[in-house]
């Protein structure tokens, strides 16, 4: 029987043709920018370009968004404390009218 090394082996040979791949010879070395090695800019956020500002204020707006529907949803779930409460305090107001009539009578 074959072992799985000789049908291997024989499936390569069957396959795509192999390439050889000859590599481009560069004396040049590679320049970068400042910001192109993804180190932080000098000056900080506030120095940055166009893009980076619009990034910052597009971020801001997000934030500020998330912000105005958590409060609204607060304000709402107050709303419905208070008509809770009043409803807890009308009852209890029911029920001290109702006793003072049973003691009175």
């Amino acid at each position: 029987m074959y072992s799985s090394r000789a049908i291997l082996r024989a499936s390569r040979a069957i396959g795509a043709p192999r390439f050889t791949t000859t590599r481009t010879f560069t004396v040049a070395s590679r320049m970068m920018a400042e910001g192109d090695t993804g180190a932080p800019r000098s000056g900080g956020v506030a120095h940055g370009d166009t893009f980076t500002k619009r990034e910052q204020a597009n971020e801001n707006m997000y934030i500020r968004d998330q912000e105005k529907q958590k409060l609204a949803q607060l304000k709402k779930r107050l709303e419905e404390h208070k008509e809770h409460l009043k409803e807890l305090e009308k009852h209890v107001d029911d029920l001290t009218t109702e006793q003072n009539q049973r003691s009175g009578a």
